[in-house]
């Protein structure tokens, strides 16, 4: 999984960066798929916003959180890329998993 961290008006230290990294691996841990994220970091006045976009197989998941800490702002991040994560996985497995194929198809016998 490739990360990329951007910030706007805002400076990305070693500490920023080592904490954003560390929670985009949870993401890794859910699903396999995961090729390439974006992460923004940006700051406007008062408000500290952390956004990202994730490539994955089959879908671009983008998500942002807002808050006046920017660790609080990657926290909510996460978990909303992880919820977005499980539920793209579930809807994946659940087309694999539809009925229709050989292996579901009732065997009469004459």
């Amino acid at each position: 999984m490739q990360i990329n961290i951007t910030g706007h008006h805002v400076d990305i230290t070693e500490a920023l960066r080592t904490y954003t990294t560390e929670k985009m691996e949870k993401l890794e841990r859910h699903f396999d798929h995961v090729t390439n994220v974006h992460v923004i970091l940006s700051v406007e006045k008062l408000s500290q916003k952390a956004e990202a976009t994730v490539h994955v197989s089959g879908a671009d998941l983008f998500a942002q959180h807002q808050t006046e800490d920017m660790y609080a702002s990657i926290d909510g991040l996460i978990d909303k890329l992880d919820r977005q994560i499980i539920k793209h996985k579930e809807k994946i497995s659940s087309h694999n998993r539809k009925s229709g194929g050989v292996k579901h198809m009732a065997v009469e016998e004459a």
